[in-house]
């Protein structure tokens, strides 16, 4: 296997952990332990199963940590497609895993209001459900402005597959497409209270997640085509 394609491997590799331990901590466990319209079963589902919430908030520690490594890799592949967009790139994602990582404290704070910590006996158990939903709103407004980030860096990262002659071009399309969609959902659910009802709020990521998920297998499974082969 030439060098290429262990970058290739590498990277594919990388953005297969972000993709998995991704969908089990940001769709998973809330499927099965958060109830929006309920409190009181949240409170409880948390309560039966905190070692689950806790894998969930290991899994996006792994997944902030392979998404700081995931623009490096991509870099040394695609910086040779464009200098400039490759750099924005990589600064783009990084920015933020800090925000990513800080926002986690929320989650921390609902383990301490659900593992019964002995200064929160002045709390009624009402009390303390209503502080655990406020922490997970509070955790999903923080994903919102680290969302920002997520759809921004998926432009630069799209331009330089577009335009690379090794990858799909539809790919490139897709992570382009991602970008604009992430960013109409982030503002569309802070402007629009009840965004989320409406049919379009379920698909308007889909090209990212196309696009993503796409990219991702290519490399771990087919790598970049030379240019040779390409144009022959």
């Amino acid at each position: 296997m030439t060098a290429s394609k262990k970058f290739d491997r590498l990277a594919g590799l990388i953005y297969l952990v972000v993709v998995l331990t991704g969908i089990f901590s940001l769709m998973y466990v809330p499927s099965v332990l958060v109830n929006w319209k309920d409190p009181a079963e949240t409170f409880q589902n948390i309560t039966n199963s905190p070692q689950l919430f806790r894998l969930s908030i290991a899994s996006s520690m792994l997944c902030y940590i392979a998404f700081l490594l995931l623009p490096l890799v991509l870099y040394k592949i695609l910086h040779g497609v464009n200098e400039q967009y490759a750099k924005l790139m990589v600064i783009l994602a990084i920015v933020s895993v800090p925000m990513s990582f800080i926002n986690l404290q929320h989650k921390f704070a609902i383990l301490n209001l659900v593992e019964g910590a002995g200064y929160l006996d002045v709390y009624n158990t009402e009390e303390l459900q209503a502080q655990v939903m406020q922490l997970l709103d509070n955790y999903n407004s923080g994903l919102r402005v680290c969302q920002v980030f997520w759809g921004l860096w998926l432009f630069p990262f799209g331009y330089l597959v577009y335009k690379s002659g090794v990858l799909p071009k539809i790919l490139g399309i897709l992570l382009m497409l991602g970008c604009i969609g992430y960013l109409l959902s982030v503002f569309a659910n802070t402007i629009f209270v009840n965004f989320h009802q409406y049919t379009v709020s379920k698909f308007i990521t889909l090209p990212a997640t196309l696009g993503e998920i796409g990219t991702c297998l290519w490399l771990l499974i087919f790598g970049r085509k030379s240019k040779k082969t390409e144009n022959g």
